[in-house]
Parts: C-alpha cells; structure tokens; sequence
C-alpha cells in the first residue's frame, strides 16, 4: 500500500468514527456495529428501530463537520478481553466480535471530542479529526450483519472523504457520471434485460435488443476462439456428486453451490464451474504429446448461490456465462501458450475499445498445493512473459489461488474505472486429483500442465461493463437497430421502406418508425434509443432520390445518396 492510499485509508476511517458519533447524537438507542474505510470511502452500520431518511444524512454530515471543526485528537487505548468485554457488554455486536479474536491478540478502542466518543477499533485513524479536509455522505443501504442473511438487518450509510475539496468535487462529479451510465437504468431504458422477482433474484431475462447484442458479442468470441485453435465444446448444466467431491468442490467452495436435486439414486449439482468437465473431456481418450497443446473453449453457464445482499444487476448474478477455455500442454510449450493468450486478450479489448488496463500478478499463498519447484517454474514464467512483452503490472505478493499463480487484468473504462475481467492461472491441483496424463515422445506417461483462462470473465458482467463503458451508445457493429428511417409524413413512409430494404440487402438493420407521432418526437425517441444513425424523408429527399442522414451526436447531413451513405457505415 503506498503512503497516500494509508493516508486516505485512515483518514475515511476516522470520518467513519465521525458519522457514528453523529448518529448516537441524535439517536442514543442506535446500536454500532463496525465503520471501515473502503474503495473511495466508508461505511458504518447501525442496529436501530427507526428508519434512516434522507434529511438524516443532511444533520449527520453537518455534525461530522462541526467535529472535523473542533479539531480534536484521536487517542488509542489497550483494553484486556475481560474490561473489553464489561465496557461493551450492552452491544451484542461489540462482544461477539471481542470474543471471535484469537487471544493474543491486542483489543483497542479511539476516542475523539475530548473522550465524549469511544468505539471498539483496531486503529488506523488521523492523528486530529482536522486532517479530514473533505468529508460527504452518499447514500443509505441495508446489510446483514456480517454478510450473513440469517443476521439482524442493520442499515448501512456510505460516505467518501478526501484529502481535498477538490478530489471530493472530482469523485462527485465521476459517481454522478457513473449513475448516467448505470447499466441497471440504461438495460431498462433501452430494453435490453429484466430481473423478475417472479423468476428470481440474480437470474437474466435477455430481452431482444439485448439478446442480439449478446449473441454479437459472442459470435465474435466464437469467431477468434476458432482462429486461434480452440476446440468448442458443450458440456452439461449438472453433474454428479462424486465429480464434484473429486475436484475438491465439494469440500472447498459448498457454501456457493446450490443445494443438490436427487436422480437415479445420486446426487447431482448444478455446476459453479466448468473445469471438471473439460477435465472429463480430456480423459475420454488416451493423450499423446502429439495432441498438445489442446486448447478446449465453452460459453458454459453455470450457476453460484450468491447471497441476496451482493447481487447487482448485471455485474453479480446467480446464474452467468463463462468464456471458460482450458488449456493442457507439456512445459516448454506454456511460454507460447501464454503468449497466445495475452494476444488475443488484447485484440479483444481493442475490439471493444478498451485501450488502457491494470496487471496483476498474484504469488504463491501461505496454504497452496503442488510442488515449490512448480510453484516458481510458474511464477517465472509469468513474469519474464510480462517483462519480455515491457508491460507493466503489479505484485500481489500470496494473492495467487491455492491451486496456482494468476494473472488478472482490468480494464479501464471510458471515465476512468476498473473492472477486473480476464484472468490466466496455473493449476496443480486439478490434474492431481484427476490423474491426468499423457505419453510423451519416450513413450512414459507425464501429467500435463494444465492452464485456466477467461478474457471477458462472464458474459453478463462484460455486457454490464460495454453499457456503462459506451453509455449505451453501442459501436455501429454492435447495434440492435443500425438505421431508423423516419418519414415526415404519411406519404413518405413508403419510400422509407424502400431505402430500408435496400439498406437491410447490404446487411444493414433498418426499421420504420411509420407511427403517428410527429417528426421531432420519432427523432428524440431514436435519440433516446441511443440508435447510430437517422435517416429523415420528406419531400425533397424524394424529388432528388437522395437521405437526410442525422447521428445520434447530432450532425447533419443532407442530399447524401444511398451508396455513398452505405460506404460510410461499412467503413466504420
């Protein structure tokens, strides 16, 4: 962590203290609970009987400036469990966390306002509240007390703090953007997906327009996967417990499985990952050195029971498409497998327009499986890959999966925010527990290095992310509706159908907005559909056989001719 991301973190820390003593200024009953700093700023939970509104967030703000105003010094002071525990004992919330910490561990609690506010806390915090120079209170949400849906509902402020005026009016101004840009509003405005509670939380209904942009995007997918040797598969939605047991699932990650469905006396599941079946595809037949590298590619769906209280739109669902691929190779063809990777990696952000990203590369953890000696053939090979190519990245020092080390890259979208999409791993366990091989060229069997990739992460997220990147203003390629022809009277929709269905021979998607409504309103209604281009027909345009071409960024040419009106959108 650099020395001013320590700085922020404790200053919003110590503005998370603020709000809490602001709360019990005007509601004594409210219970606390915890108030971290996190990305761009902080939170505090509060166990309490009445409603948060609005207005409240206005008195709660003004009371942490008067705090921020007076200047005060946060102290530090070292309780023992037993005091820890008689000082909290009326705040179920407090004790439970003093009795979950390991027992050589040091309790603490910071007081400010001259030792009218203490709090449990392990620290972290500005030396006097006037170094909080910039402090804002966003927003009131619910949340289960410690994530867990079987817990109390508290409610939850969220509220951003800065080391200037300036950056807190810079990140207002980008979380104003970004609420333009919600892909929740947008998928709404344009019709592009729904969440029905009568099919359920975290499940997609792909409508029309936003089924045809998926399928583009998937073509595309499709399309690069095929050039560059890739094997497509379909695999099932289900599998057997014992597959599960034995990729270590069952073990490891039950709590994000949906329960199992019994047929033919076993138990199956639903998948949360395709890897096993890509696995069960590579041992169908007997491999030889001459098969690698095999490269198997799938838009597997699979399904994770994520809890109620994280799912969001798009970007968190339940049930999501993977662009999964796996890849089994012998070691002196894994530098040019990740090469491949990275390159068609790129290509695919450049299709998308992503041109600026983030680099991680995440090292062996404290708990991990496989070889040391694998461990560090891996991690060098990922970052002399990295170095050769001269890009830059950053170490995440343990942060590797246990089963391998990974790179992850984010994207950086059109105002500046990071999404962390394509991700490349190692794994040494998989192979082990399946007993995977191959018979290499002395004719002795060998396990085979075997690679997880996915470039867009999931379908649904990535979509999520191209509507906040674009605004919903697609690329041409990507557009549902291309062209909107739009005639100014009754008597000129019939030429607007022939143009259409000239333009819809050349591959263009043309429609007729042939409604009762006047022209400007066909306009703003295209507009607000965010469709690429406008072709306005009147009078003139068939006496001179020629189109009135309006963007949807407003420019306006007129007497253009269909051909010359083709070229310009072929070319783009």
């Amino acid at each position: 962590m650099t020395d001013k991301q320590e700085l922020i973190d404790k200053i919003r820390h110590s503005a998370a203290h603020l709000l809490a003593e602001a709360v019990l200024k005007k509601y004594p009953e409210a219970k606390l609970t915890i108030g971290p700093a996190i990305a761009d700023g902080f939170y505090y939970d509060f166990d309490i009987d009445i409603t948060f509104l609005p207005e409240d967030l206005i008195v709660f703000e003004r009371e942490m400036k008067r705090s921020i105003k007076r200047n005060t010094k946060f102290k530090g002071k070292i309780l023992s469990k037993k005091d820890a525990l008689s000082i909290y004992k009326d705040n179920s919330y407090k004790t439970e966390l003093i009795n979950s910490m390991p027992e050589n561990e040091v309790i603490t609690e910071y007081s400010h306002s001259n030792g009218n506010f203490v709090d449990l806390c392990k620290g972290g915090h500005v030396d006097q509240t006037g170094e909080i120079k910039a402090v804002k209170l966003l927003s009131i949400a619910g949340a289960y007390w410690r994530g867990d849906e079987n817990n109390k509902m508290l409610q939850r402020i969220y509220g951003t703090a800065f080391e200037s005026k300036e950056e807190l009016d810079n990140h207002i101004l980008l979380l104003e953007e970004a609420a333009k840009r919600d892909h929740r509003k947008l998928g709404t405005e344009l019709d592009l997906f729904s969440i029905s509670p009568d099919v359920g939380s975290g499940m997609i209904i792909w409508h029309p327009k936003g089924a045809f942009i998926r399928n583009k995007i998937e073509e595309y997918w499709k399309e690069e996967h095929i050039k560059d040797d890739y094997d497509l598969i379909f695999t099932p939605h289900i599998g057997k417990a014992d597959l599960w047991k034995k990729s270590g699932h069952l073990d490891n990650y039950s709590e994000s499985m949906f329960p199992s469905l019994e047929m033919d006396n076993n138990d199956y599941y639903l998948k949360p990952m395709n890897c096993p079946f890509h696995i069960s595809y590579y041992k169908n037949s007997l491999r030889s050195y001459r098969d690698l590298p095999m490269r198997i590619g799938e838009l597997g769906t699979v399904y994770r029971y994520e809890k109620q209280g994280v799912l969001h739109g798009l970007l968190r669902v339940r049930g999501f498409t993977q662009d999964d691929a796996h890849i089994f190779c012998m070691p002196d063809q894994v530098v040019d497998e990740f090469n491949k990777i990275l390159d068609l990696t790129f290509k695919i952000y450049d299709k998308f327009e992503f041109k600026n990203f983030k680099i991680t590369l995440s090292t062996k953890p404290e708990k991990y499986v496989g070889e040391d000696k694998d461990w560090e053939f891996a991690e060098n090979i990922l970052e002399n890959i990295l170095n050769e190519r001269d890009l830059e990245y950053e170490i995440d020092g343990g942060g590797g999966a246990f089963y391998g080390p990974k790179i992850d890259i984010h994207i950086e979208d059109a105002i500046g925010r990071l999404w962390q999409c394509t991700t490349v791993q190692f794994d040494f366990n998989l192979p082990e527990r399946f007993g995977l091989k191959y018979i290499s060229n002395e004719g002795n069997e060998v396990k085979p290095i075997m690679i997880h990739r996915a470039l867009l992460g999931s379908v649904e997220r990535f979509f999520g992310v191209l509507v906040e990147h674009f605004a919903g203003s697609f690329p041409l390629w990507l557009a549902p509706v291309q062209v909107m022809m739009i005639p100014i009277a009754d008597r000129h929709i019939d030429y607007c159908n022939d143009i259409s269905k000239e333009l819809k021979r050349n591959d263009i998607r043309s429609k007729v907005d042939d409604s009762s409504d006047r022209m400007n309103a066909k306009i703003r209604n295209a507009q607000t559909q965010k469709i690429p281009y406008m072709i306005i027909i009147g009078d003139n345009e068939i006496d001179t056989n020629s189109l009135s071409v309006r963007s949807r960024s407003g420019e306006n040419i007129n007497n253009v001719k269909i051909e010359q009106f083709l070229k310009t959108l072929n070319n783009e």
